[in-house]
């Protein structure tokens, strides 16, 4: 199975970051936990928090997995 692109976007002004996978927006999330449940349904690795802190599949938009917040 190739590689699949998730785009994680800078934190919005009322919080929470829009989760795009293969161009699909997914939702946004509010938090590392939010990020794995998505990646979890969407079958990209059985992801848990520390996982997807250093999955090398998520391109990071406007800070890392530690910003949230606008």
């Amino acid at each position: 199975m190739a590689e699949r692109r998730v785009i994680v976007y800078p934190p919005s002004e009322t919080g929470g970051r829009r989760v795009r996978v293969d161009g699909a927006v997914l939702g946004t999330a509010y938090s590392l936990q939010e990020l794995a449940f998505f990646l979890q349904n969407q079958g990209i690795m059985d992801q848990d928090e520390q996982s997807v802190r250093t999955c090398d599949l998520i391109e990071w938009r406007g800070g890392g997995p530690d910003v949230w917040e606008h």
